[in-house]
């Protein structure tokens, strides 16, 4: 029998660069759920105590989340969150618009899977259920995944990579649009079902302008 090779130890760089991620996963969640609001004032030692890290891998996530347009760094200072640009919104729900439309016109012609049916169907059960509870940020994780499963199930694995980065701009907005009003949640479950009820009929042309009043509707207010 072959003997069994000594499990190595993990490298010295190992632990900072976890703690690095960890601190960047964190950061960027508060972000993205809004407990971070754009223009807010964050310090590496405050984060660094929230996390129960020291302050190196602080400063790499920092650097991290500068290079992806969320902190603005300012030395001796901290980072500030740096707010929504003016007119990104509109131009995020453009290419929603445009790439989730291109889906449904593929989807019309070759047909929706059972298989992505089903897991559509489990994202709507699912929302119906965070808006009873009225779970803004955790709907918004479950909206962008429902629309994002829609390209998906296109089978453009192009069109999907692309929509994926779109991910962190969509749940941000969302949060932003639909914190104060919750009580317009089970509506958007409900125009959910009728976009995929449109994509079962292999109806494009009606899931886009479905899709169209939806997004309106959601975040009219920040064209």
């Amino acid at each position: 029998m072959p003997r069994t090779q000594p499990q190595q130890s993990p490298p010295q760089h190992a632990k900072p660069a976890s703690a690095a991620t960890t601190v960047y996963a964190v950061t960027k969640e508060l972000i993205l759920t809004g407990e971070l609001p754009g223009g807010s004032l964050i310090s590496e030692g405050e984060i660094a105590e929230r996390v129960q890290v020291s302050r190196t891998p602080v400063r790499e996530a920092f650097l991290r989340l500068e290079s992806e347009e969320l902190l603005r760094l300012h030395p001796k200072r901290g980072a500030v969150v740096v707010p929504v640009p003016p007119g990104e919104a509109a131009d995020v729900l453009e290419m929603r618009q445009a790439v989730e439309q291109s889906a449904a016109e593929r989807i019309a012609r070759v047909g929706l899977t059972p298989e992505h049916e089903q897991r559509l169907r489990e994202l709507i059960a699912r929302q119906r259920e965070l808006a009873a509870e009225g779970d803004v940020r955790a709907f918004a994780v479950a909206d962008e995944a429902f629309h994002r499963g829609v390209v998906e199930a296109s089978g453009n694995g192009i069109a999907a990579r692309f929509y994926e980065t779109l991910g962190d701009r969509q749940r941000r907005m969302s949060v932003s649009a639909l914190g104060h009003r919750p009580e317009r949640l089970p509506g958007l479950a409900d125009e959910h079902e009728a976009l995929l009820d449109h994509l079962g009929a292999r109806d494009g042309a009606a899931f886009a302008e479905a899709l169209r009043a939806h997004l309106a509707a959601t975040h009219g207010h920040q064209h």
